[in-house]
């Protein structure tokens, strides 16, 4: 169901909506003026974890594949080493640096500006595409590129076409090749499809695209091999299926945090005259938690926390736990859904939503009253046509285009 007003949709007044607002601003500034030695070293201390584990899997691989005897073991070691490595730097490192979590420390390496993460779209479009489009627009429809990334159809609201059938096969290319899709999420196929992209931009977000590819493929796929020798097959295999592995969990964990049951669409009424208050409501409407140890948040980039994580997208991820404590308390005082649940019961309700919404509306039931606003095309607004507000969001530039400071 897409809501045209969450004022009205949790039955709030203006004042409570206000009120709500300036105590999850007071929950920001206390995290932020308590941001200290323990934040600093809980960043560096998974970095050089990754980085250890990253060395720990190549060293496997070029040493312990050269002898029958303990290749295979050896290549079942080094491939686990290198996926959890990949998703340990696409996830809860590479994400949250370029969300801006760290640049309090002033640290060149560790800083949104100048970090290139370990997968094949380019950081300035992620940034671009993900901090500001999908963070500022969170599941409004029309405007937030991440609802079905383009090719799946994830609200009833949105138009049927029978292309959409294949939202099956779609959805299984998807998981596989997530970082190729994303490379492309930010180009924005359907806009060059309908000539509304300018030919300049497409072309030099196709170079820097094709240069970062490139470069992707060369590492894993040639360089790496050719170091380990007459066993470059067995380090090819596991290149690739670390990459897999990585591809599909960091699917997972971003459809759980979008698309279970709880998180709501918006129509773009929603955002006529949306105040910061406003704002964070629709975050806390549209988002979705999953439960789990420590283990498990910190190699799903703490996105566990997903609901927090839009509520504070620059805070350092570390300190999501004490925050969602906080978050969940104010929920329960405003009677504000707080949508929460076991990891697998969150996708099995993604995966439900996807293959329910490949058949038109007509063919399946739904558990929400109709929209309470007519079908919508899903064409996408283009930067000129989104408004520029939230800053904390974290920085992107984009030659003419560049997010007001």
């Amino acid at each position: 169901m897409a809501i045209a007003d969450v004022q009205e949709y949790t039955h709030l007044t203006d004042d409570e909506v206000e009120q709500l607002g300036r105590e999850l601003d007071a929950i920001r500034a206390e995290v932020e003026e308590s941001r200290g030695a323990a934040d600093a070293a809980y960043i560096n201390r998974i970095i050089k974890l990754q980085r250890g584990l990253a060395a720990a899997g190549r060293v496997t691989l070029m040493a312990g594949t050269q002898s029958r005897r303990t290749r295979k073991a050896a290549l079942a070691t080094g491939a686990t080493l290198l996926g959890v490595a990949k998703i340990l730097e696409n996830m809860e490192i590479g994400h949250n640096v370029m969300h801006g979590q760290w640049d309090w420390m002033n640290d060149p390496e560790i800083h949104s500006s100048n970090w290139e993460w370990d997968t094949a779209q380019p950081a300035e479009q992620w940034k671009h595409s993900h901090n500001y489009v999908h963070h500022q627009f969170t599941n409004v429809l029309g405007h937030d590129n991440d609802i079905g990334y383009g090719i799946l159809r994830m609200a009833r609201e949105q138009k049927w076409h029978p292309a959409n059938l294949g939202q099956p096969v779609y959805n299984a290319l998807l998981a596989g090749l997530f970082q190729w899709g994303v490379a492309l999420h930010d180009l924005d196929l359907e806009a060059i499809r309908k000539g509304r992209k300018d030919p300049k931009e497409m072309k030099r977000q196709l170079r820097q695209i094709a240069r970062k590819g490139r470069n992707q493929i060369l590492k894993d796929y040639v360089v790496y091999p050719a170091l380990s020798g007459p066993q470059w097959k067995s380090t090819l295999k596991a290149n690739a299926t670390a990459n897999l592995a990585r591809n599909l969990w960091s699917y997972m964990i971003i459809f759980c945090g979008h698309f279970p049951d709880g998180a709501l669409h918006f129509t773009e009424e929603e955002l006529e005259d949306e105040t910061r208050a406003e704002w964070y409501l629709r975050q806390m409407l549209g988002s979705a938690n999953f439960e789990g140890g420590t283990a498990l948040h910190i190699l799903s980039g703490s996105l566990g926390f997903q609901i927090e994580h839009h509520l504070f997208p620059d805070l350092p991820s570390n300190r999501y736990p004490e925050i969602a404590v906080k978050v969940r308390a104010l929920c329960e005082k405003y009677d504000i859904p707080y949508t929460t649940g076991p990891l697998h019961r969150q996708y099995g309700q993604a995966l439900r939503t996807i293959m329910k919404l490949s058949l038109p509306n007509g063919m399946t039931g739904s558990d929400q009253p109709e929209p309470p606003s007519p079908s919508v095309d899903r064409s996408r607004k283009t930067d000129a046509e989104r408004p520029v507000r939230r800053k904390e969001l974290g920085g992107w530039s984009r030659g003419s285009s560049r997010e007001a400071s």
